[in-house]
């Protein structure tokens, strides 16, 4: 339950803390004294929306902290979850509001906004002033009735969700298959054309940098007959060099038995008059063999021109053409298996609703079987309410289409008068019905999650009398079992309080300030005087809101036990 609240330079609050009661802590005051910035408060710790305006004038910082006993054992386990651990039993929740910025902490330790929204709605729930309105739209309605039953709603939704999206998988490449006639021949035609481009080159791997070296040698054909017969003139017989080392090898052999020495010079002579002669063999055979014939080199240009084009097309590589070339013929072959793909992607959607249909029927039948259920609780709790001859029902249609939340639609159907049959909430009910619904509602939902903590912001709008008095028993019953904090105007609700606060403005100085404080004894008494009888309180008054706030504590004492 939430044990302490500290707020400071939140709007017209300077700083107060307020250490809140187990069972039902009402609070009251004038209209504007600040209710609504002290709930605005609890609702930042929730992830709500900060501002630099919030910041009270003058000031750096505001600052919010909320102090949570944790003894309840699902709540525990909820947070276990989210790496939260209470110490010594305690959570503390803060948040401190900077110029563009807030800091958030969990036990002191910096989180994120959505890290403190998951922890708080495991400790509390909030009722807003205009929450009852979301009864009127049927997605609420129908989340309301899976809370209600989710230890088995949940998880066979979550079923429909994998059934679904394998569902839409296979509607989405059906999709994508189910193109018309002639734009799969003309896609057909287009693959056939390139695969047959390709195929007819007949490329071969590392053909073309053979074809640019045989390219390269016929284009300076004439470059290379001029240089290597100039070469083999320089090096050949006919007064060349090889001629001139025979003559020198003659000369070399008449001395040579005169000095042991010349003996190792000899040998390289030699071995150079043999090299020439072979380079010079091989020079000549090179010189035969040299011919330029242009009808191969323009044959070799063409083939060169052919792949160029192709790797413009198709890929930088020969490998890469090749690699395409198998790509496009995968394709063209699924186009022409096109009849048989289809019907088999057709005939795994089908699967696929089939799935789909079963486990949507699966969750909308345990869904009805949990709305028997929460229609006999609400009956229950709206006749505590003040509704003497309630019908309520829900009314399930089915959507045309498949959701990943299953195919149920609901309509919350609701009779307040005898004989008048069930009409749908937003035709025939008034504010103030809607408020008592939501509370039942709320007070089902709270003994389901096990949540310690509830708040409601004006749950009495638009009731009095007979009705009020229904709705502060329903709150004094709920206090029993859950910690409730409820801001009121009306004094049938605050006479029931375990624990009384007044929120009260007043100015000091120049400053307009906020403040919360207890109220015990005959302070609450005459609190709730004033909200009977207005400005001037009368000893009468005062003797009505004394009795009032005794038969209130004889019903708790009694009647709701």
């Amino acid at each position: 339950m939430l044990v302490h609240l500290h707020v400071k330079n939140l709007a017209l609050i300077e700083e107060t803390e307020v250490e809140f009661g187990p069972g039902l802590n009402i609070l009251t005051g004038e209209t504007g004294a600040g209710k609504s910035i002290l709930l605005g408060s609890i609702q930042l710790i929730l992830g709500g929306k900060t501002s630099r305006s919030m910041i009270r004038e003058n000031a750096s910082y505001a600052l919010v902290e909320l102090l949570f006993q944790v003894e309840n054992t699902k709540a525990r386990e909820s947070l276990a979850a989210l790496d939260i651990y209470p110490e010594d039993g305690q959570v503390l929740m803060s948040r401190k509001i900077m110029d563009g910025r807030s800091i958030n902490k969990i036990n002191g330790e910096t989180s994120t906004v959505s890290q403190m929204k998951a922890a708080a709605a495991c400790l509390l729930d909030i009722h807003g002033q205009h929450e009852h309105q979301s009864l009127l739209y049927g997605d609420r309605q129908l989340a309301i009735l899976d809370v209600y039953g989710k230890e088995r709603i949940l998880p066979a939704r979550e079923k429909v969700r994998r059934a679904y999206r394998d569902y839409r998988e296979c509607l989405n490449q059906l999709n994508a298959l189910d193109m018309d006639e002639e734009q799969r021949n003309r896609e057909k035609a287009f693959l056939e054309f390139e695969i047959n481009e390709i195929q007819e080159a007949a490329l071969m791997s590392g053909e073309d940098e053979k074809l640019e070296d045989k390219y390269r040698k016929l284009s300076n054909a004439r470059k290379i007959m001029e240089s290597v017969r100039n070469v083999h003139s320089l090096t050949g017989y006919d007064r060349g060099a090889a001629d001139m080392t025979g003559t020198a090898l003659k000369e070399f052999s008449r001395i040579s038995d005169y000095d042991k020495e010349l003996a190792p010079l000899m040998e390289t002579l030699t071995e150079i008059d043999s090299l020439l002669s072979d380079f010079s063999r091989d020079l000549s055979s090179y010189i035969d063999s040299l011919t330029f014939d242009e009808e191969t080199f323009f044959e070799t240009e063409k083939r060169l021109d052919l792949i160029n084009g192709l790797k413009a097309k198709y890929g930088q590589t020969i490998e890469e053409i090749l690699s395409y070339q198998e790509e496009q013929q995968e394709k063209l072959e699924k186009l022409q298996k096109f009849e048989e793909n289809f019907q088999e992607l057709k005939e795994k959607f089908a699967s696929s609703e089939e799935v789909l249909e079963k486990t949507s029927h699966e969750l909308s039948v345990i869904r009805k079987e949990y709305s028997k259920q929460l229609d006999e609780k609400i009956i229950e709790g709206l006749k505590e309410l003040n509704f003497a001859d309630v019908d309520f029902s829900i009314r399930f249609d089915r959507r045309k289409n498949y959701t990943d939340n299953g195919y149920d639609t609901v309509e919350y159907e609701i009779s307040t008068n005898p004989g008048e049959s069930r009409k749908p909430l937003g035709q025939i009910v008034s504010g103030g019905e809607l408020s008592r619904i939501m509370l039942a509602i709320k007070a089902i939902l709270a003994d389901k999650d096990q949540i310690d903590t509830l708040i409601f912001d004006e749950i009495d709008t638009g009731i009095s009398g007979r009705t009020a008095q229904k709705v502060s028993e329903k709150m004094a019953v709920i206090g029993q079992h859950r910690q409730v904090l409820c801001i009121t105007h009306l004094p049938q609700i605050a006479a029931m309080a375990d624990t009384h606060f007044e929120i009260e403005k007043h100015v000091e100085g120049t400053e307009t300030i906020t403040q919360i404080h207890p109220l015990e004894g005959e302070e609450s008494v005459r609190e709730l005087a004033r909200l009977l009888g207005g400005a001037e309180i009368t000893p009468a008054v005062l003797g009505n809101a004394r009795e009032m706030k005794e038969l209130a504590q004889h019903q708790k004492n009694t009647r709701l036990k």
